[in-house]
């Protein structure tokens, strides 16, 4: 059966029905990005007290699983990889959620081929097929192993095909919900996003144990994905980008594959925000069964970009992308295999070479939507590492059990959700922690609202109770321009202040500034070009504050001439481009030296003065060979003085690495047992080799490593 088979005629009737009234909503949601708030422009969200609800006990987790929710086969192995292989290596089982069939127009053909006739539902378990092999390959087990192929029910007595396939002691299980791109009356998943009274239907694909098509409204994918969230209790959870940036298609940046005004796909926007919807309704306990004693369920949250990835410089080092285009490579496949499935073997069009010649170039970069690092540490007055972030998608505090003791306790629940993974934490100069997050203020759809806002939790006093939550609201009035704001990034000066800093939706910089009586000031736009999300501030050793962020053709810089003055954009400095968030360290000096690397590189380079570098040169880091964000770290001796740099990064396995100094001779050092974070780890350092690294593990729990200069951890 394919997408076109005819619903009863009373659904079909209902479904046009809503769509032939609600023609105007429909132009106005999906003329630009899809999964529009459905509300009018309003004024600035101002400042107010929060309601969050009570924080609770979280449940325990026995076991780390990671649930990607995915819009299309295939999004999987372009856009997360390679966290999601690294995970796999590393023993987490994987369940992944293919929304829908993927069936396209029905063509399934290989480069430089005779196009052959349409058949959807042939194209869809070609794809399915692709899906087996990529994955029996990152099992270590022949591409064309037999999967266990059966039915899986699920909430609202809709059914689903799942496949599951183990090697030792490793499992992945796919499951194809398989909702028709196009479903009768013309609908597609923005529609049942963003319109109420919308059906979808499933397109069986052939060969399918599943033989009877599903009906879906808005609800009950909703009801579906939490209640898969519920089934497998996943810990890690990876979505699509739920707010994609806004982009301009002309000559010089053709709309390719976009949807019209965005930088992604119509279907993954919509489903990223289904699975956060579902996130939000899963960690709430809305969903029957969905807690066990009334516990918060566990879990950590990534999502990211996808076609953001051919807009802006690559990011991935050839050995990095190579292990991806492996797996792209055997889910594509060729008409010339012989995999026993009928119906295909791939997606031929993605197969051979195609992922690396593609001029859109997806693959070579891998970019989350929040890139923060979490959790992020501080110190409580008694000298106990304390780390803030995000669980179950509350604000979450870790406290270690004693100072020195390198263990964290349970987690104390801080309220605020339904919170995405971007936060950052400060101490003010009083000696305050000052949390600030990102919000998901609203998750209606159908026609209701969509919106995000910026939220803070202060301490009443240093090492003390919390106030109230405070909302802060974003840099931009309009709701879709809000949803797009970028992750806060924050710095403590010592007259006081609070300076937060965040990415607008015209890819610019905003402010705004907490005075030393706790009240916050108003959003400042800060002049400059472009940016990427993933800003790094940090004073100088005049306590000016600083900012960096990677730029299309060079890092942009904003500073204070003085401490206390105004945070202005420094004339460029001629640096090289960058493919990551750079890392920036304070120099004797009074400047700051910058860590990063260039675009599709592996080696990052220290620009300017960085300890024992020697001041103005441009240094290679060869040893230090990475991708993702390199944290730069000027370490201190017991006498004040600068003493050597430190860098923190992942290797090319996504292990957790840390070099001290930036000698020729310097090596990188790893923890004796293999730590794969989930996102960004980062560091607190004191005097000396007096350095913690903090992360997250793929069981939502807090590590601490602490590495050592003269021998290995």
């Amino acid at each position: 059966m394919n997408s076109r088979s005819a619903a009863p005629a009373a659904t079909r009737r209902q479904a046009l029905a809503a769509l032939a009234a609600l023609t105007a909503a429909t132009a106005a949601t999906t003329a630009g990005c899809s999964g529009s708030s459905g509300a009018s422009p309003t004024s600035a969200v101002p400042v107010r007290t929060l309601s969050p609800r009570p924080a609770e006990s979280f449940a325990n987790t026995e076991n780390a699983l990671l649930l990607q929710i995915l819009a299309h086969p295939d999004d999987d192995l372009y856009f997360m990889n390679p966290d999601a292989e690294h995970m796999l290596t590393a023993g987490v089982p994987v369940v992944c959620v293919y929304v829908t069939a993927g069936e396209a127009a029905g063509i399934n053909r290989e480069a430089g081929t005779p196009r052959p006739g349409a058949d959807k539902a042939t194209y869809s378990a070609a794809r399915h097929q692709g899906l087996r092999q990529a994955y029996a390959q990152l099992l270590g087990l022949d591409k064309f192993t037999r999967w266990r192929r059966s039915v899986l029910e699920l909430s609202g007595g809709v059914t689903a095909e799942t496949n599951v396939l183990g090697n030792g002691g490793r499992s992945v299980r796919l499951i194809f919900l398989n909702i028709a791109m196009l479903s009768p009356g013309n609908v597609r998943i923005p529609q049942l996003w963003n319109l109420p009274g919308i059906l979808m239907r499933t397109l069986i694909a052939a060969d399918s144990p599943v033989r009877t098509p599903s009906t879906y409204r808005h609800q009950t994918l909703v009801d579906v994905l939490a209640g898969i969230m519920v089934r497998y209790r996943p810990t890690v959870i990876h979505t699509l980008d739920p707010d994609p940036d806004f982009q301009v298609h002309d000559a010089t940046h053709p709309r390719d594959n976009d949807q019209p005004g965005c930088s992604d796909h119509r279907d993954h926007t919509p489903v990223a925000l289904f699975a956060w919807k579902a996130i939000a309704q899963w960690a709430e306990g809305r969903q029957s069964g969905s807690r066990r004693e009334k516990r918060v369920p566990r879990f950590t949250v990534t999502s990211f970009r996808g076609y953001y990835n051919q807009r802006w410089p690559h990011n991935l080092p050839p050995a990095v992308v190579e292990q991806k285009a492996r797996a792209v490579a055997a889910y594509g496949g060729s008409p010339q295999w012989n995999c026993g499935n009928a119906a295909g073997c791939g997606d031929y069009g993605q197969g051979g070479t195609r992922p690396l010649t593609n001029r859109k170039g997806w693959i070579r970069s891998t970019h989350y939507r929040y890139p923060s690092a979490l959790p992020t540490p501080l110190t409580d007055p008694d000298g106990r590492l304390v780390a803030y972030g995000a669980l179950g998608t509350q604000a979450v505090r870790w406290r270690e059990t004693a100072p020195g003791s390198g263990r964290f306790g349970a987690p104390q629940g801080l309220g605020g959700g339904p919170l995405a993974p971007a936060l950052c934490a400060v101490r003010d100069s009083r000696g305050r922690h000052v949390l600030i997050a990102l919000r998901f203020s609203a998750l209606d759809g159908q026609g209701g609202a969509n919106t995000r806002e910026l939220v803070a939790l202060e301490q009443r006093t240093p090492g003390g109770p919390f106030r109230a939550w405070t909302g802060l609201g974003t840099p931009d009035s309009d709701p879709e321009h809000g949803r797009r704001v970028g992750c806060p990034a924050a710095v403590a000066t010592p007259d006081g202040r609070v300076h937060l800093f965040v990415r607008t939706a015209d890819k610019g910089l905003a402010t705004r500034i907490r005075d030393a009586n706790g009240a916050w000031g108003p959003w400042q736009r800060l002049d400059g070009g472009e940016i990427q999300d993933g800003l790094t501030v940090l004073l100088d050793r005049q306590a000016r504050v600083h900012v960096v962020a990677a730029g299309r053709d060079t890092v942009h810089h904003w500073a204070q001439d003085q401490p206390g003055g105004p945070v202005a954009l420094r004339p460029p400095a001629g640096l090289p481009r960058p493919g990551e968030q750079p890392g920036a360290v304070p120099s004797p000096d009074g400047s700051i030296a910058l860590v990063y690397r260039p675009p599709a590189g592996a080696v990052p380079y220290l620009y300017g003065d960085g300890g024992d570098s020697g001041a103005g040169t441009s240094v290679p880091l060869r040893h230090f060979e990475s991708y993702g964000p390199v944290t730069a770290h000027a370490l201190a001796t017991s006498g004040g003085r600068q003493g050597p740099l430190l860098l923190l990064g992942r290797d090319l396995n996504g292990e957790v690495q840390v070099q001290y100094g930036t000698k020729p001779a310097a090596k990188p050092l790893r923890p004796t047992s293999r730590l794969v974070p989930v996102g960004t780890p980062t560091l607190l350092a004191g005097e000396g080799e007096q350095v913690r690294v903090v992360g997250m593990s793929p069981g939502a729990a807090p590590w601490i490593w602490r590495p050592r200069a003269t021998s290995r951890a």
